[in-house]
């Protein structure tokens, strides 16, 4: 009896684990069975959209890589140098004119060394570390000494003047484009030479002509004579515009030829010149105001200095409204901090600023290049008295020739519009001013 009972009550509880394990069954399925319905709803019409969006994404891929791999063609065949350095200053790719231009014999596609190796260039180096660092664009120009492994080849290799042309990327990769200036100075260079050569033959024949226009003056009366006196004008014209030309050259080619310095007083100076252009000033009622100190002093060469003002007050008459005044303001600047390099002698500021129309936004840039004739206003003949039968034209080297001067003796000129009158304003800096008549000997 007391194992029928054992046996009987390991049944019933047997039974009982297998009726619960039933019920949990049962209960589970009824609470599992909605969560699949809907999972199964909503992961099933995913996988087709999935597959079209990972299909799409592919095909962006190959379009970007073949949009790439154009551009890289394009740039392969353009005039212009490029080069693109990731955030260490490895080079990741360039196009075929930048490996010309920079010898980049050594770097093939694929390739990632650092520029430096490939391109001993320090200016170029340092653009591109100042583009990143400044996260704006950036414009340089430098002569390129190209460096080769070959000795034999080095001498065969000469130097390029290079103008690049800088843009941060993302990621702190930098491109940088490149132009060869080299071919347009040399063909600048050859141009100038022919002109020299060609003003240098005209002097002989125009200093002839010059003598027969003098010997028809003396034989002609009134009304005759005038056709002579005006052939004279051109003639002389000619010899001047000749001459400015040999003299620009020339100091182009050395900008320190030929100058004598002494001590040279301002405002005599810019006096003499003045009474050299009176008579032309008097015919429009000009005035000149100076304004400065009673005695200030340069290491100048007084005729080249002469010619400077000469032109710029020339340029001031001639471009003035009648009965208006031409300004001339001079002032000596501290000196600057010669820990930055800069120079001990104190400079001297010259503003020259008339009434007239100015120049226009334009010509600005341009104003001190040879041969430049902006606008019209700007560039009309000048103006002369109404019994007169010429005309004075400009030669369009006065401000060129201007320039070489100030620079010839370590000076600036710049060129602007004054905000007060509208006329034209011109600043002269020419260093080593002093206030009194220096002792020092010049020679």
């Amino acid at each position: 009896m007391l194992l029928l009972g054992f046996f009987l009550g390991l049944a019933l509880g047997i039974g009982f684990w297998i009726w619960q394990q039933v019920q949990l069954e049962r209960y589970l399925e009824r609470v599992l069975k909605p969560l699949n319905y809907h999972s199964s709803k909503l992961v099933l019409p995913l996988i087709p959209d999935l597959r079209q969006k990972i299909a799409m994404v592919k095909q962006q891929r190959q379009d970007l890589q073949q949009s790439l791999e154009t551009y890289q063609e394009l740039l392969d065949v353009a005039p212009l140098g490029y080069l693109q350095v990731d955030e260490e200053n490895q080079l990741l790719w360039c196009n075929q004119q930048a490996r010309e231009i920079l010898y980049l014999e050594r770097w093939q596609p694929g390739q990632v060394r650092l520029l430096l190796e490939l391109v001993r260039s320090y200016e170029l180096d340092r653009l591109i570390e100042q583009t990143r660092d400044s996260q704006q664009p950036r414009v340089k120009e430098w002569v390129f000494h190209p460096s080769c492994e070959d000795a034999t080849a080095m001498l065969e290799i000469k130097s390029l003047a290079l103008k690049a042309s800088s843009f941060p990327l993302p990621q702190g990769q930098v491109g940088v484009f490149l132009e060869n200036r080299q071919p347009l100075l040399d063909m600048n260079q050859v141009r100038d030479r022919s002109f020299s050569d060609l003003a240098h033959e005209l002097r002989t024949p125009l200093t002839s002509i010059r003598l027969v226009v003098e010997t028809l003056q003396n034989r002609l009366e009134p009304p005759l004579n005038r056709w002579v006196n005006r052939l004279m004008q051109e003639v002389d014209r000619l010899i001047n515009l000749v001459q400015g030309w040999l003299d620009l050259t020339q100091m182009e080619t050395n900008p320190s030829i030929q100058l004598h310095p002494e001590a040279v007083e301002v405002r005599s100076l810019i006096a003499s010149v003045w009474e050299t252009l009176e008579p032309l000033a008097q015919r429009q009622h000009l005035n000149l105001n100076y304004s400065g100190a009673e005695s200030l002093w340069i290491k100048a060469d007084r005729s080249r200095m002469y010619q400077v003002f000469l032109n710029l007050l020339d340029n001031s008459i001639k471009y003035s409204p009648p009965c208006t005044t031409i300004q001339v303001q001079a002032k000596i600047l501290a000196a600057k901090d010669t820990h930055k390099g800069n120079p001990t002698f104190p400079t001297l500021e010259i503003n020259i600023i008339d009434a007239g129309v100015g120049f226009s936004e334009t010509d600005l840039p341009h104003v001190f290049e040879r041969f430049y004739r902006g606008d019209k206003a700007r560039t009309r003949d000048r103006l002369q008295d109404t019994n007169s039968t010429t005309t004075i034209v400009g030669s369009g080297l006065g401000l060129a020739i201007v320039k070489q001067i100030v620079i010839a003796h370590g000076g600036l000129i710049k060129a602007m519009n004054h905000p007060e009158t509208g006329g034209a304003w011109i600043q002269v800096y020419l260093p080593e001013a002093m206030a009194n008549n220096p002792s020092q000997d010049y020679s």
